[in-house]
């Protein structure tokens, strides 16, 4: 392991070096993900949505306790009514005056009339029940199609988890001993300029005198201070680190000459 005098000593070269091979190793981790695709997000969505489908079932299941707390009460009020209709009614034999049995007669009238609405009630009830208990079936069903569907997402993400696990492990700890290899604030700005691109490039090389990441032209003086190697340049344009291609061991094709033409001399006519 390089120690802190080490890295501060070393040659802006050998940095550029340790850069890249770091950029080499984060693609390749990068490429593993990208195998992986929206898998993870997936998983984590039909989680969520599960989630809030089993508390919305419980919801449900509370509403229908609750409507049919509310039944079993109303059939209380029913039994005490049917009860008071048949006391009253026999109340009727023994009165002694007009008032007494219009009074009894009331009575009997008002009760079943609350036999009536309490009824009524519960018929009410009873819908809503049947309401509610179509939603509790409309949200087991979702409820099962969710699962299902996050039993194999879930599948195939162990499946290429577990093909790629053993690779990413070592290209992560590689990459982590290559980090303890380069100055922190230089490692900072990397990671920074990695994270502002979309494909997570960081450094790039000149290639066809231009700038491999955002493909703006790189004018002669810069490109040969590139080949130089004697500082860290970054692209004026996109902000990446750039690196000559020999330094990343791409070799690039010479630009073809064209040979001039030969102007052809008029007959004399």
């Amino acid at each position: 392991m390089s120690t802190k005098k080490d890295i501060t000593e070393m040659s802006v070269e050998q940095k550029l070096k340790n850069l890249y091979q770091l950029q080499t190793m984060l693609s390749q981790i990068d490429r593993i993900k990208t195998l992986r695709g929206e898998l993870p997000l997936e998983v984590a969505d039909l989680e969520d949505e599960i989630e809030g489908l089993t508390t919305r079932l419980g919801k449900y299941n509370d509403e229908v306790k609750t409507i049919s707390a509310g039944i079993d009460e109303k059939n209380a009020k029913i039994a005490e009514a049917k009860a008071a209709v048949e006391r009253y009614k026999s109340q009727l034999n023994d009165v002694k005056n007009n008032r007494e049995y219009d009074m009894l007669t009331k009575e009997i009238e008002f009760q079943s009339l609350e036999i009536e609405l309490q009824m009524k009630r519960i018929a009410e009830a009873m819908r809503a029940i049947d309401a509610k208990k179509a939603d509790v079936a409309q949200c087991n069903a979702t409820l099962a199609e969710r699962r299902a569907d996050l039993d194999v997402k879930k599948s195939e993400l162990e499946e290429i988890t577990e093909e790629t696990k053993a690779e990413e492990e070592k290209l992560r700890e590689k990459a982590q001993d290559l980090e303890m290899c380069i100055e922190p604030r230089l490692l900072s700005a990397f990671k920074r300029i990695r994270n502002n691109t979309h494909n997570g490039l960081g450094v790039v090389y000149v290639e066809r005198d231009a700038c491999g990441g955002c493909f703006n032209k790189i004018p002669p003086q810069r490109q040969l201070d590139i080949r130089m190697r004697k500082k860290i340049i970054v692209c004026e344009y996109c902000g990446r680190i750039m690196i000559d291609p020999e330094l990343a061991g791409v070799k690039t094709e010479a630009p073809v000459e064209e040979k001039p033409k030969r102007r052809l001399r008029k007959k004399a006519e």
